[in-house]
């Protein structure tokens, strides 16, 4: 038996690869549009673009950037196994990225009143990982 079989027969957890440099970039205070810049198809940076507009009250701001992180995220997502379900354990930090422009978008449309899109996206959040829906929540 393989040590990460899933015995309940649902899809194994996807593990994105690694992907530091900015995430390195951001934590030495680069400004999150230049590392944008750099690294268009890093989630992680345009999650950060999204919750810095969303706290300067720039909502629909936020809410593109976060769509942009999604989109980014759901593409490195499908070229790593992922089949459109299956957990993506807030435990691996490479994943956080990801999880967490989806946390900032459901949480932009939520402000804007569009009710369907936050729905489907807080579910989303928590059937991908429990533990990112509860620590971003």
């Amino acid at each position: 038996m393989a040590i990460h079989e899933n015995l309940l027969g649902g899809p194994a957890p996807t593990l994105l690869p690694d992907d530091p440099e900015p995430r390195e970039l951001l934590a030495q205070g680069t400004a999150p549009a230049e590392v944008a810049a750099k690294y268009p198809t890093s989630s992680l940076v345009w999650a950060r673009l999204a919750d810095d507009a969303f706290e300067g009250g720039r909502v629909v701001e936020s809410y593109a950037y976060a769509r942009t992180g999604y989109h980014r995220g759901l593409d490195v997502l499908r070229r790593n196994g992922w089949k459109g379900h299956g957990p993506v354990p807030w435990e691996h930090e490479p994943n956080r990225g990801f999880l967490r422009a989806l946390h900032a978008l459901a949480r932009a449309a939520g402000e804007i009143g569009e009710k369907d899109e936050y729905e489907r996206c807080t579910t989303f959040l928590r059937d991908s990982s429990a533990t990112a829906a509860e620590t971003l929540g």
